[in-house]
């Protein structure tokens, strides 16, 4: 049995992104990321110095590997991803080991 996928993905907005611009974006994607197979939650939070950490749950890496090569294609997220400035992307995926909800 496969163990959970959880993406980390932190990364900076470009200059002049309003946050209650790109929190309105981060929300319009919302329906593409619900309909992934293999999803299972999503949290976006963002530190005082403005880097932005988004923790997407997946049910098994290869769900979480299919969304992250698929998320350009839907128009839905175009705002959320043009807002984001590309060279401060770090995105991880790691196995989950310990959940307490």
């Amino acid at each position: 049995m496969s163990k959970n996928v959880i993406e980390t993905v932190t990364f900076k907005l470009n200059n002049g992104v309003r946050r209650e611009d790109f929190i309105a974006a981060a929300r319009g994607m919302s329906s593409w990321i619900k309909t992934r197979p293999g999803f299972i939650c999503r949290r976006l939070s963002c530190t005082e110095d403005g880097t932005w950490i988004e923790h997407v749950q997946w049910e098994n890496m290869d769900a979480a590997k299919t969304a992250a090569a698929e998320i350009g294609t839907a128009p839905e997220n175009t705002a959320f991803l043009s807002a984001i400035n590309g060279p401060t992307i770090q995105l991880t995926h790691s196995e989950l080991e310990v959940a307490l909800n």
